[in-house]
């Protein structure tokens, strides 16, 4: 789900929607009044526009598959139909038309999935066949859906109710429903896979407590407390591509990360610290304390956190590896990308390095040097090496699909359009 969008057309938003592509992370999709944008985002000092579309104006949704040169656009002026573009080429691969106007999109190497309010399109990516349709599902007004990005466990989970926080489960390769998780007593507000697609992690309406359950079992593995004083509304939840860090954002002042890691026996006889004696107690007492009270004991809180200058505006973040070190990225309907340190081993206070805007042509503005106590966050140096001038491969019809048309498969088979080729996808797997 991150993603952020304006329906309206009211231009609340410095842009129509912004969201980042998929592991690895390397761009942001910017939608526009005139069209869309696509922004590398490799360098901490350097917001370079890789390409600038122009075909539709008013774009609400706009999803860049990986690295690859394929974007899906939807316009709030044909808000039914999806087109599908090669953007290196500045051709139309093809275009499809719903029942009903499209809330999102979600791509993987082998899945396309289309989000109306009440059903689900499921399309086969390399010819864009119509191979399930998921009809009268739950309300769903938002589009709220994710898909995971490891095309071997190419789950698709989506609400299994609109009055509380039950997870569908859904093979989009198998094409059968795999587990219903019951996450919350809230209705859902956001969800988000990991990177091999075996975690899966979901907020509720409320926005105070997170839970990450693993797929396709979906069973419990953790929980976090993003805050008791006061209901939220999660705007994104978004693994590391490790799965080792999880981060929250929402419309208050402050970004939440996690870090997911489970606490052995062994490690709790080796230091029998304070905590740890508490936590015996707590684990003990929970057998026969109420569910509630049970369930808070079993709660972290973050593991490391960013105060944001603004209340009450949009965002999404997203955890990345820039320049060889963690960076976490927060896109806010304020116009700007913001690019912190992060701190892996000891956490803490996150310290802003740059921001940028993504509006308009994008140039950074300087941040103020931190006070020289700060922590490692703060002083790790910011390596000046260009960005990478590796070539976008791009996905290519070559004369293929056109204007609704299938891309036959021999285009497949024969070169042109390999969606196995891993200059053009990389792989999963190896993430740096």
């Amino acid at each position: 789900n991150n993603e952020l969008k304006d329906k309206s057309g009211t231009g609340f938003f410095s842009y129509r929607c912004v969201s980042f592509n998929k592991h690895p992370l390397s761009s942001l999709s910017v939608g526009t009044k005139t069209g869309y944008r696509l922004f590398s985002v490799t360098a901490v000092d350097k917001l370079d526009c890789i390409h600038e579309g122009v075909e539709c104006p008013h774009v609400y949704i706009v999803e860049r598959l990986f690295s690859s040169s394929l974007v899906v656009v939807v316009s709030l002026s044909m808000p039914r139909r999806m087109n599908v573009y090669h953007f290196k080429k500045g051709t139309e691969i093809c275009n499809y038309s719903y029942s009903n106007n499209i809330l999102s999109v979600r791509l993987n190497r082998q899945r396309l999935v289309v989000c109306l309010e009440e059903s689900v399109y499921i399309h086969n990516i390399k010819d864009m066949k119509l191979l399930k349709t998921l009809l009268n599902t739950p309300t769903n007004p938002s589009g709220l859906c994710a898909l995971s990005v490891n095309h071997s466990n190419s789950y698709l989970a989506y609400p299994g109710s609109a009055t509380i926080g039950e997870i569908t489960v859904y093979d989009a390769n198998n094409l059968s429903t795999v587990t219903l998780i019951q996450a919350h007593d809230s209705p859902l507000a956001a969800l988000t896979f990991s990177a091999s697609g075996t975690k899966l992690a979901s907020a509720s309406e409320k926005g105070t407590v997170i839970r990450v359950f693993s797929i396709p079992e979906g069973q419990r593995l953790f929980e976090f407390r993003r805050g008791m004083k006061r209901y939220v509304s999660i705007s994104s939840l978004s693994f590391s591509a490790d799965a080792q860090f999880l981060c929250a954002s929402s419309n208050t002042e402050t970004v939440h990360i996690f870090k997911l890691e489970q606490h052995s026996p062994s490690q709790e006889e080796e230091s029998p610290t304070w905590s740890a004696y508490v936590g015996k107690m707590f684990t003990a007492a929970s057998t026969y304390l109420p569910t509630q009270v049970s369930d808070m004991m079993h709660q972290d809180r973050a593991f490391a956190t960013v105060r944001l200058n603004m209340f009450g505006l949009k965002n999404i973040c997203a955890l990345a590896t820039i320049q060889k070190l963690p960076r976490l990225l927060v896109a806010s309907s304020d116009g700007y990308l913001y690019i912190y340190n992060v701190d892996p081993q000891d956490g803490g206070e996150c310290v802003l390095v740059r921001r940028h805007r993504c509006d308009e042509d994008a140039k950074p503005d300087d941040v103020s040097p931190q006070p020289a106590t700060q922590s490692y966050a703060a002083t790790v140096a910011l390596p000046s090496t260009p960005p990478s001038s590796t070539t976008l491969m791009g996905y290519s019809e070559d004369g293929g699909a056109q204007k609704g048309e299938v891309i036959p498969e021999h285009e497949f088979a024969e070169g042109p359009v390999c969606l196995d080729d891993e200059n053009e996808f990389p792989p999963v797997g190896n993430q740096t």
